[in-house]
């Protein structure tokens, strides 16, 4: 037999073993392989989430968790420089309503009529459309009824509308067809139901909102908070009504809860965590410093069931009341300074000539530091009887700007000086001036001819001295009875220099509504002499205190500031709280003089006060104290009704003591007279009272130093209140 030539059985086994074990092993390792894969990238992927993302996602889940609540916390209070207490908050009791995600309009309705028979409502804020809103859901058949299918229907159609404008649609031709008859339905008990349901259904989810918290009596209060367990969403609890010891009107205003948010600043607000219902500053220093004012609301965390509804309400985070807020303001010095304005204006209202007087300025301020001291603004007024009431207005002082006068001269020669028009000590003759037509004189030299030093014409306030500055600032030959060829660019010279004292420019104060006063717009010849001279550009009462305070201090321009330090809530309401921030000095720029000039001008203005032919002599003369200052008469056209009218403005400018200058001052009264034969001395007189006033307080408290405790908080300097709420701005 012959052998075969297929392979044995046995041998293909053998082969074929190996090559299942070498391709099960490439199959495990592949597979080991991608597991590596999946587990290396699910831990990079946790990594990930964990380490880069982490705070991204807990921040996440904080929003869908906790909820930011309208808590009523108090604002920060407002103190003056010494501790006096001027905006304070007193407690008042209050019953809130908290509306829920799930809560229904059939709920708040049920729960507003159980409140009403225990507290009694106001129903005189009730609007027409509250009303319709309200019939409409009380008869809500009826109210359908009043719109036709054919009418829905149309509006249904209408694909250029969502399906909320078309509801809305509908709804505002139910409102315009339902008939007075029918809201004359309403009995008192109805009205008091709606003016609880209408302030419920304002209200924002997981939001107190405040069903009234003016005037619940003690008994009020009591009942409600028996019968919480019947009233779900309704709370006791202690609101805040801010309160003023002062009238000054630099302090501002809030608005009220039912005001909440003013519509132009609503996405401001809402942007930083507000609510629409939040009191907010609405003027002032309650407005530029809202943020440090207003306290910090609780932020809760709410447990919900698988219906989404709130099982439980948990705070993380406690609300706490607003920093305070130290001012610059001496309230005693500024309660005195402004009953001397008041007394003055007053006088010179009585005087004959006076039919446009109706108000007065004072600041004075530190011009070392920029700190104002008093800010007094007086307004004569009628009041809605019909009777002469003078009110405050201190925010005049930097939103209302005048032509001065000749309180601007000491910055004409010390622009003279840096423009290299004129010489320390450089004389220049005093004669009228004629420009075409017109004559241009000193008040003091009508027709003669006279020669002057810088000092001399400071002292008696030369006008032709300032001419012939602006002349050589402007380099043109005076002629007399032809024009002068100025230009625009002699105008722009002269303001810029007067900028650097901070005239006809912003100050910088921390006060919302500063206004820089108007620039003249016409470039003849005689207006490049009125502005030299105080009669052309206005200017405000704030920015000639800044001016002369940069002369004061030797040429620095300090920015002027009413807040002087910033502190946390006093922990026992005697003493105040740590200091947050405590506000320093900010120079602005320096002039372009040297010492020597700024000194020469200072002894000029010295000799205004105790010069033999000083215009302010016989008012400082006698004084007790050294200082120097410069008066001002600007003879000005008042518009009214088309109807021009000459008259005075009356000015005036200082500082004391002259050698280490503590307070720098200016003095305005727009529109003194229109009767140049009166007595013209009111500027003169407010502003020797007033630096009376200050040493006389200071020696006072100096007196005083051992018996005051740095830091303690200390009664207002009178007893009167002002509610807020109830006299609204002030």
């Amino acid at each position: 037999m012959q052998p075969s030539n297929k392979p044995s059985n046995k041998k293909r086994v053998n082969n074929v073993k190996p090559k299942q074990r070498a391709n099960l092993s490439f199959r495990m390792n592949i597979l080991f392989f991608s597991i590596f894969v999946l587990f290396s990238s699910l831990i990079l992927r946790l990594g990930y989430m964990q380490i880069v993302k982490g705070e991204d996602y807990v921040g996440i889940l904080a929003e869908t968790e906790e909820v930011t609540v309208n808590t009523s916390v108090p604002r920060g209070r407002i103190y003056d420089r010494l501790g006096r207490v001027l905006v304070d908050n007193e407690p008042k009791n209050a019953i809130t309503y908290t509306k829920m995600q799930t809560t229904t309009t059939k709920e708040m309705l049920k729960t507003a009529k159980k409140l009403t028979r225990l507290i009694k409502m106001d129903t005189k804020s009730i609007t027409e459309r509250d009303k319709k809103d309200y019939w409409i859901i009380l008869h809500n058949e009826e109210a359908n009824a009043k719109v036709s299918k054919k009418e829905k229907l149309e509006i249904h159609t209408d694909t250029e509308l969502s399906t909320a404008e078309q509801q809305a649609k509908i709804d505002i031709l139910i409102r315009k067809r339902i008939k007075n008859k029918e809201l004359e339905s309403f009995s008192k008990s109805d009205l008091q139901v709606l003016a609880i349901f209408r302030l419920m259904a304002s209200g924002y989810y997981l939001s107190p909102q405040i069903i009234k918290s003016d005037d619940v009596s003690d008994k009020e209060f009591a009942v409600v908070s028996e019968h919480l367990t019947d009233l779900p969403g309704v709370n006791t609890t202690t609101d805040w009504s801010r309160v003023k010891n002062s009238t000054l009107s630099i302090l501002g205003s809030t608005t009220t809860p039912a005001e909440g948010i003013p519509k132009d600043k609503l996405k401001y607000y809402i942007a930083r965590d507000y609510s629409r219902n939040d009191r907010v500053g609405k003027s002032y220093i309650e407005a530029q410093y809202e943020e440090q004012l207003q306290g910090k609301k609780a932020v809760v965390k709410n447990d919900t069931n698988g219906k989404g509804q709130v099982v439980e309400t948990k705070t993380t985070s406690e609300g706490s009341p607003g920093d305070e807020l130290i001012l610059t303001i001496d309230s005693e010095l500024h309660a005195s300074l402004d009953k001397i304005v008041e007394k003055q204006l007053l006088a010179a209202k009585a005087q004959s000539g006076s039919s446009l007087l109706d108000r007065a300025f004072l600041v004075m301020m530190n011009p070392n530091t920029g700190e104002v001291l008093s800010m007094v603004g007086k307004k004569i007024e009628t009041d809605e009887e019909g009777k002469t009431v003078v009110n405050d207005y201190a925010i005049g002082t930097f939103t209302s700007a005048y032509e001065v006068g000749s309180v601007v001269k000491p910055a004409t020669i010390l622009t003279g000086y840096s423009l290299d028009a004129i010489n320390i000590g450089e004389k220049l003759i005093d004669t009228p001036i004629k420009i075409g037509d017109t004559i241009k004189q000193s008040i003091f030299n009508p027709s003669g001819s006279i020669v002057l030093d810088d000092l001399t014409a400071l002292e008696r306030s030369s006008n032709v001295y300032m001419f012939r500055v602006a002349m050589k600032i402007a380099g043109v030959n005076y002629v007399p009875g032809a024009g002068l060829a100025v230009q625009q660019k002699d105008f722009t010279k002269i303001r810029n220099s007067f900028a650097q004292f901070g005239l006809g420019v912003q100050t910088g104060i921390d006060l919302p509504g500063e206004f820089e006063g108007v620039k003249g717009t016409e470039t003849l010849s005689g207006k490049l002499l009125d502005l030299v001279i105080g009669q052309y550009d206005t200017f405000t009462p704030l920015q000639l205190a800044q001016f002369v305070s940069t002369i004061a201090n030797d040429g620095k321009r300090i920015k002027p500031h009413v807040l002087k330090e910033i502190r946390e809530v006093s922990e026992d309401g005697k003493i105040l709280g740590p200091i947050v921030n405590d506000i320093q000095p900010t120079v602005l720029n320096t002039i372009d003089n040297t010492q020597e000039e700024i000194d020469h001008v200072k002894n000029g203005m010295h000799r205004v006060y105790f010069g033999s032919q000083g215009s302010a002599a016989s008012s400082f003369r006698d004084a007790d104290f050294d200082a120097a200052g410069k008066t001002g008469t600007a003879q000005v056209v008042y518009y009214r009704d088309g109807k021009k009218t000459d008259t005075l403005t009356l000015t005036h400018i200082g500082f004391a003591p002259y050698d280490n200058p503590e307070i720098s001052y200016a003095v305005v009264v727009p529109w003194v007279t229109t009767n140049s034969s009166i007595d013209k001395s009111i500027n003169n007189i407010i502003a020797r009272q007033a630096v009376d006033k200050y040493f006389e307080i200071q020696k006072k408290n100096t007196k005083k130093t051992g018996q005051l405790v740095e830091g303690k908080i200390r009664k207002p300097i009178s007893d009167e209140k002002i509610d807020e709420e109830e006299t609204g701005d002030i």
